[in-house]
Order: structure tokens, then sequence, then C-alpha cells
């Protein structure tokens, strides 16, 4: 039976308390300094302490993760702001290889057709940003991954037969381009009662793409109401470890796993 160990705690301060190399995945989406309306966090640092700040807890990541451990890192940015996804890599250079860049697309238009969660902004400078990082890091760049568990059929057929890698399956690598809209709520405060979430399928992909047999203790730092809880609980991770600092939203993601 899978345990849950969820904590009302900084995760600066929970990290140091696990044991070195003792984690096999990280997935994250720590606050993104944009002036987010959060419980108990102010999210309006100035840039270098907010940068400071992700190469403490970025540290603390890589001393309790495995040598073969995956650690994925969800960042957007306002329109206005786009560099500071890239600027967090260049912080963390030090800590981790970045071994994939995923971009995780929230709302798609295709010919004259859209898909997905639309947000509308109101600028006359801006396009509208239907997108999000998603960071793979390692502490080598070598961790093996297993690419065909995200994978797609070929639309051409013959290409099972062409290419030797898909050892004749009809399945090839989905890329790093994931579609993963937002499911439609009517009320926030009822529904999804945190001002920034990540889709419960976002935790899924990363879990599957590691290589979810692989996954027996997977953390989250910034644990929010819980969505990477309820995808390991679905991917049958056998440890998972989480800490929050807001004790409204720990209350939530525990009453979400127990309802699973």
């Amino acid at each position: 039976m899978a345990k849950f160990d969820l904590r009302l705690k900084d995760c600066v301060e929970g990290m140091a308390s696990l044991p070195e190399a003792g984690v096999d995945l990280v997935v994250t989406s720590p606050p993104y300094n944009l002036g987010v309306r959060y419980r108990k966090y102010s999210d309006r640092l100035d840039r270098q302490s907010y940068l400071n700040w992700c190469a403490t807890w970025a540290a603390g990541i890589r001393r309790i993760l495995k040598p073969t451990g995956s650690f994925f890192l969800n960042i957007g940015s306002a329109p206005s702001n786009p560099m500071l996804p890239h600027e967090i890599v260049f912080q963390l250079r030090d800590l981790f290889v970045l071994q994939n860049t995923i971009h995780w697309i929230k709302s798609i238009a295709i010919d004259n057709r859209t898909f997905g969660h639309f947000k509308p902004i109101s600028s006359k400078r801006f396009l509208n940003d239907c997108h999000e990082y998603i960071f793979h890091f390692t502490k080598t760049g070598r961790v093996e991954i297993d690419r065909l568990a995200l994978g797609v059929p070929y639309q051409d057929k013959s290409n099972i037969a062409r290419w030797s890698h898909t050892c004749g399956r009809d399945s090839r690598c989905r890329g790093n381009t994931w579609f993963i809209p937002y499911q439609t709520i009517q009320s926030r405060a009822k529904e999804r009662p945190h001002p920034a979430t990540f889709p419960v399928q976002l935790a899924e992909w990363c879990i599957k793409l590691h290589a979810a047999p692989r996954v027996r203790t997977m953390l989250d730092p910034f644990l929010g109401i819980g969505n990477s809880a309820i995808a390991a609980q679905k991917c049958g991770v056998k440890k998972f470890i989480g800490f929050e600092i807001d004790n409204t939203y720990l209350a939530v993601a525990k009453r979400r796993l127990q309802s699973q």
C-alpha cells in the first residue's frame, strides 16, 4: 500500500530532514514571483532575492535526489516578464543538467479552431501566453527515460517497420510539446481553491516519462492542494512526500487523497 507523507512545513527545512540521495522523482511548481495572491506567501520578492531563494530550495532537491533521479520543474511567466523561466534555469546550472525542455501547451489554435483553456489578457503590446515550461533536470544529463510511455500512434503506418527504435510497435515519441488543458470548473473556491495549480495529468506524464515502475519515492516541495500526490496515487508510486506551508491547502490535499 502506498504511503503518503504530507507535512505542514517549509520545504527547505523539510528537505533538510530527508536522507541524502533517497528520492527517485521530484515534480513541482513553485511560486512564479508574479504577484499571485497566495494565503501565506509573498509572491513579490525583488528579482535577485527570488532567484537566490530558488537556488536554495533547488540545492535541497539536489542533495536528496538519487543519481538516477529526475526533477521536473514547471515554471511559467507573464507576457511582460518572459525571461523569468530562463533566468531560473541559469540560476540552477551549477546544480543540475537541463536534460529536456518540455512546452506545456494550455491552449492552441489550429486553423480556425481552438482547443484548451484560453485566459485572455488586455494588451496592445503582448500576445496571449498559452504555454508554460516543464524543465527536466538531472544530475548527469544521462538519465534514461521511457519515451514510449507517452507514445502516440503513427499517422503513416509504414513508419512502424521503417524505424527500428519502435520495435514493431505503432507508437512514437510524443516529443517535447504536451497539450494538457485545464478541466473546466464552475467555482474556483469549491473546485480548485488555489491560485496556481498544474493539472493532475501533467504530473502523471512526468511520472510515466521517468518510468513509473522505477519511482519508489516521489517528492513535491510545493504541494499546494495535492495534484502531484493524486498523480502519484494513480501511477502506483510507493511513497510520496509533500511539503506545504499553508494549512488550508494541506487540508484540501489530504481530503482529496482520501476521496480517491
